[in-house]
Formats: C-alpha cells, sequence, structure tokens
C-alpha cells in the first residue's frame, strides 16, 4: 500500500524510498514486530478467557508436558495477523505472488483455526477430520499451483528447476499441479507435526522464511540471476516483504511462546506458515531446495510416516515416539536441548539451502 507514495517522489526525496523492496521489507519486518508486541498480551488474554482449560494434552504424549495443561493456543492468529497487515501495507499489491502465497497462508490458516477450535471446544486432540483437512488443503494448493503457473514465464510455466544442475529444467507438464499440491500440503502438514515443543516450530520457520525471502528477492532481479545462473522469476522479489514479515511476526511470537510458552501456536499458525513456504518455493521455483531448507520438517514428517508403517507391518515401533523430537524426550534429553540443537540444525541446513543459489 505504501508503495504508491512513489507517485508522490520527484526522485530525490524521501518518498523514493518507498521505491526499494529491500527498504519496504525492513519496514515490513518492524511492522509485524511491533504488530506482535502490541496485540500478544490482549490476545493471549483474549485466548485464555474463552479457551479455558486451553489447548488439551495427550495423554499418551510426554510425562513433562501434562504441566503445560492450561496453556491456550491459537498464538498463530498473532503470526498471520502481523505478517499479513505488514505485507498489505509494505508490499505491491499489484504483484500477482503476493496474493498467491497471502491466499495459502490465510486459507490454511482458517483450516488450522477451525481443527483447534474443535480441540478446545471439547477439549479432544481429534479436532478436525484428517481427511476433510487434507482435501481441503489439495484444493487450495491446486489453486495456488494453478494461480503460480499463470504468472510464471513462458519458459519456466509448469517446469521443475534443478538446484545445482545450470540450466536444467524437467518439463512435467499436466503433472506440475499434483507436484505444487505435494509441495504446499506437505510444508503445511510438515510444520505442523514439527510444532510439539516450545519454540521448537517458529525458529527453524523463521529461518527458512528468511533464506527463501533472500532466494525470492535474488530470482526476481535481472542481474542477479545471471550472475547467479539461476532462472529469472519475475515479480517474485515482492515476496521478501512478506518474507521479512513472516520474521517479524514470528519473533513477536516467540517472545511469549518462549519456555514456559504462554501460549501455543496451534494448528492455526503451523499450518498456515508451512502452506506459505510452500507456496514461496513453488512461485520461486525452488521447491527442491525447500526440502533442503526444511529439511527438520522432512525428517519430523518421515519419523511419522516410518513409525506408522513398521507398527502396521510388524506391531514394534522405530522410535520410541513420533514424531521424532519425542523420541528425544523420551531418551531423557531436555526440551530447550531438543530445541536449540533443532534450531541449530535448522541454520546448517539454510546456509546448505543458499549455497545451491552459486553452486552451478
Amino acid at each position: 500500500m505504501l508503495y504508491w507514495l512513489t507517485a508522490l517522489s520527484d526522485g530525490g526525496d524521501v518518498f523514493n524510498l518507498f521505491r526499494y523492496i529491500t527498504f519496504r521489507a525492513g519496514g515490513a519486518f518492524m511492522t509485524a514486530l511491533l504488530f506482535g508486541f502490541i496485540f500478544g498480551p490482549p490476545l493471549i488474554n483474549v485466548l485464555r478467557r474463552r479457551q479455558g482449560k486451553g489447548q488439551p494434552i495427550r495423554g499418551d504424549g510426554p510425562e513433562g508436558h501434562f504441566v503445560k495443561a492450561g496453556t491456550p493456543t491459537m498464538g498463530g492468529l498473532l503470526i498471520v495477523g502481523a505478517l499479513t497487515f505488514s505485507t498489505l501495507l509494505w508490499a505491491r499489491l499489484d504483484n500477482p505472488f503476493v496474493w498467491m502465497v497471502l491466499f495459502v497462508t490465510l486459507s490454511f490458516a482458517a483450516i488450522g483455526f477451525a481443527d483447534d477450535y474443535a480441540k478446545v471446544s471439547k477439549q479432544t486432540t481429534a479436532g478436525v477430520s484428517g481427511k476433510v483437512r487434507i482435501l481441503l488443503g489439495i484444493l487450495i494448493a491446486g489453486i495456488a499451483g494453478y494461480w503460480a503457473a499463470a504468472y510464471h514465464p513462458d519458459d519456466l510455466t509448469n517446469q521443475l528447476a534443478l538446484p545445482i544442475f545450470k540450466d536444467t529444467l524437467i518439463n512435467l507438464g499436466v503433472i506440475f499441479i499434483p507436484f505444487a499440491i505435494l509441495v504446499i500440503v506437505g510444508a503445511a502438514n510438515a510444520v505442523n507435526l514439527t510444532d510439539g515443543l516450545d519454540g521448537l516450530a517458529i525458529m527453524p520457520v523463521m529461518i527458512a522464511a528468511g533464506t527463501f525471502g533472500v532466494i525470492a528477492y535474488a530470482v526476481g532481479r535481472t542481474d542477479f540471476t545471471e550472475y547467479l545462473d539461476v532462472h529469472y522469476v519475475p515479480q517474485t522479489g515482492e515476496l521478501l516483504i512478506f518474507s521479512m514479515g513472516l520474521i517479524g511476526g514470528g519473533l513477536g511470537f516467540l517472545w511469549y511462546n518462549a519456555p514456559p510458552a504462554a501460549v501455543f501456536m496451534g494448528d492455526t499458525g503451523s499450518l498456515a506458515l508451512g502452506g506459505a513456504l510452500g507456496a514461496i518455493a513453488v512461485a520461486t521455483k525452488h521447491e527442491i531446495v525447500l526440502a533442503i531448507v526444511g529439511g527438520l520438517f522432512v525428517v519430523e514428517a518421515l519419523s511419522v510416516i516410518i513409525q506408522v508403517l513398521y507398527f502396521k507391518k510388524t506391531g514394534k515401533r522405530v522410535f520410541l515416539m513420533a514424531p521424532i523430537h519425542h523420541h528425544y524426550e523420551k531418551k531423557g534429553w531436555a526440551e530447550p536441548q531438543i530445541v536449540i540443537r533443532f534450531w541449530i540444525i535448522s541454520l546448517i541446513l539454510a546456509m546448505i539451502g543458499l549455497a545451491t543459489l552459486k553452486v552451478r
């Protein structure tokens, strides 16, 4: 919205600053951060009053989690509200990729909100049916995949770009939409599975968002793409603003989610943020890089899949408990130890993912 202030510029005044994506990205970060600090306490108070007993705790979960009973959930509303407000304020509103990513984020947030509401209102860990959640996610991601393909340049439409291999594209054709669905829905549910300890999911999400913000900015500039030998995707640079809004909102949320958490992200936040990462990856043609940068989320999801399949076949468990962060809890690791070590792993994976921009 503020971008239109450039119409008042003669090229040498303060209004000219709004032409620059980096300036507006900084503004989005600060706006989202302040949003979190200002609206965090009243939102938590409202959630605490309305939810009563807070998020239900799994009876078969780690014993240490029972002390968290009564903690309100749906804290993802704070993050989603902050990043949406900051994006609408600072991004160019004529950019199709901004609206595509916002569509995915808000739609998955709505699914998560319905799931969280069902859990707290009925005091059950079941929530909305898994089949309903998946079907709605497929519909949303399918629309987003079609949306992205419609605005990709002709030489990249329905193509899969491979990291490291310069100028290598795989034509997915009609399979591109199902592939986009897999990326977006998979990312949403992987982040959802990771959100099991105080602060565990939000920091890796912010690290991944920062990484993809850099990628979006790079692939949206011809000078950068020529130097890096990566594919140019016009208009994706504006997604840096969304990414910085996510980081600002995430930090504002983490202030209240740091152990002991005053509020949980809930499915409202985890599904929305995971979907957002998947949508940015599809928009920037860096879907495979998301699997590297978000490797922690991939491992968390795989641990659940492996546990379920192995148990159905043998009646035995590979992990003491899945997702894998609970396995380490069962082994005696302290919660802060798991969280910080997983943060470190996420940062390492992000650096590897960024390196693919130059290693060609």
